[in-house]
């Protein structure tokens, strides 16, 4: 049965749900604690029925959206899967995924402030397919990958181009602040898309179009990524991946115009929604007296 997973409430103490056939969120924390782990294994997905999500509690229409999953375990990254990025980027297109780690403290809502650590000063946007694994995923093939994922969702893989270059060479600590993962608005199981995933993707900054593509033309695919990372790793229920993004960043710019506080970055993949973050300066902490 095709759904939409949601968590909703305030940050830290978000519910799980589903938004059924008609469109009304319905709280579903009577039959899983959170989506996360074992609830988001895609046989406990397929035992959800219509017939009993309609009966389930409605959710405020008000209530805040947070990111669709609990913090995963892990949140696994391929960089430069869009050949026309790469190409922007000025780096040589892989002949393999090439591989990376984000925080997943990194985790925020879809409509959440994405804030700009006080150190930073080049922090770039990257519109991403997020993929939710809803199995264990061991030396699999890509055939039976898709098998083995929960859902998919619109993500924003928010990057720290300074740090990701200038400060020892590691990608993960450039992509890795709170705020620079938001997620959703909701994680949207496979059978309700089209098997090709050939889904327009694009983000705007203050309303001005940047990155405008279609996720068929990820170099790797989907099923590629799950069974190319479940060589090197085990892939869990609750694991989230980020895909790579298309043409469209900041960086490598003449004059890049990197996000500051005030900014509104949209975002969104056809069929799974769309996001809208405010960008916020961080808050410097005052020394008491």
């Amino acid at each position: 049965m095709p759904m939409k997973l949601i968590r909703f409430g305030p940050p830290g103490q978000e519910r799980p749900g589903i938004i059924d056939a008609d469109g009304t969120a319905r709280d579903v924390s009577s039959l899983v604690h959170d989506w996360s782990g074992s609830a988001l294994e895609t046989r406990f997905l397929s035992t959800l029925t219509e017939a009993t999500i309609s009966r389930l509690p409605a959710i405020d229409g008000d209530s805040r959206l947070g990111s669709p999953i609990a913090i995963p375990g892990k949140i696994v990254c391929i960089g430069l899967n869009y050949a026309d990025h790469a190409e922007e980027t000025g780096f040589d297109l892989p002949s393999e995924p090439l591989l990376f780690f984000k925080s997943p403290t990194a985790l925020s809502g879809p409509f959440d402030p994405i804030v700009i650590p006080e150190s930073a000063h080049a922090v770039d946007w990257e519109v991403e397919l997020g993929v939710v694994m809803g199995g264990v995923a061991r030396n699999v093939r890509a055939e039976d990958a898709m098998s083995l994922v929960a859902g998919l969702a619109v993500a924003n893989d928010i990057t720290e181009r300074a740090w990701q270059f200038e400060r020892g060479g590691q990608w993960s600590k450039g992509k890795s602040a709170d705020t620079f993962a938001p997620l959703g608005p909701w994680l949207v199981t496979p059978d309700a898309l089209p098997e090709s995933l050939d889904l327009e993707i694009w983000l705007r900054k203050n309303g001005e179009l940047r990155q405008d593509s279609r996720t068929s033309r990820l170099v790797f695919s989907v099923s590629r990524i799950v069974a190319y990372l479940s060589e090197f790793m085990t892939l869990l229920p609750g694991d989230l991946l980020l895909t790579g993004t298309p043409r469209g960043v900041a960086y490598n710019k003449a004059d890049p115009d990197y996000l500051k506080d005030g900014d509104v970055v949209t975002c969104g993949i056809e069929g799974l929604g769309s996001q809208r973050c405010a960008v916020h300066a961080a808050v410097r902490a005052r020394s008491g007296a």
